[in-house]
């Protein structure tokens, strides 16, 4: 089969999978490797790399799961407040063997607009690379992901974009 053919066939497969259809299976190292290395093929005007990714794995997971339980707890009105939503963030997280913090670094020296959009292809990467691979992906942006700035030591010019969720497939 020709690249284009490849190429063609993995985008075609390209699909948002959630953590209920994660096996508890680990991601290998090599294959979390090269994930997290296609990002740096992103397209990104003057070469700023404005992606700022922090891997999470086993005991930062962990943390990351009670952190989000605790923010959403603390951030919901009484009456809004829902146990089945706050279980879900514990299990999304628990059930995924790898989860990355998506990070956009503004730098000054383009457009904010442009500076998204190269982690957005960023990411697009991770997933095209994860499709081939067999690893089931997807790209969360929960509101809570705004007060998680101290856990991901997000500076004054940075802004999290979301999670991204990964676990080998059933």
């Amino acid at each position: 089969m020709n690249n284009a053919k490849v190429l063609k066939q993995i985008i075609e497969q390209r699909r948002s999978i959630f953590p209920k259809d994660y096996s508890a299976t680990e991601i290998s190292q090599e294959i979390l490797d090269e994930i997290l290395h296609s990002v740096t093929f992103a397209p990104n005007h003057k070469r700023t790399r404005p992606w700022r990714f922090k891997l999470f794995r086993g005991e930062g997971k962990t943390k990351l799961a009670s952190e989000m339980q605790a923010i959403y707890k603390a951030t919901q009105p009484e009456q809004l407040f829902l146990e089945k939503k706050y279980n879900d963030i514990g299990f999304k997280i628990n059930k995924a063997d790898a989860i990355v913090s998506i990070v956009v670094n503004f730098s000054g020296m383009v457009p904010e607009w442009e500076e998204i959009a190269a982690v957005s292809m960023a990411v697009q990467n991770m997933y095209l690379s994860c499709t081939a691979n067999n690893i089931g992906c997807y790209w969360s942006s929960p509101k809570i992901v705004d007060h998680l700035k101290e856990s991901l030591t997000i500076e004054e010019n940075q802004k999290c974009l979301g999670l991204f969720y990964m676990g080998n497939l059933k």
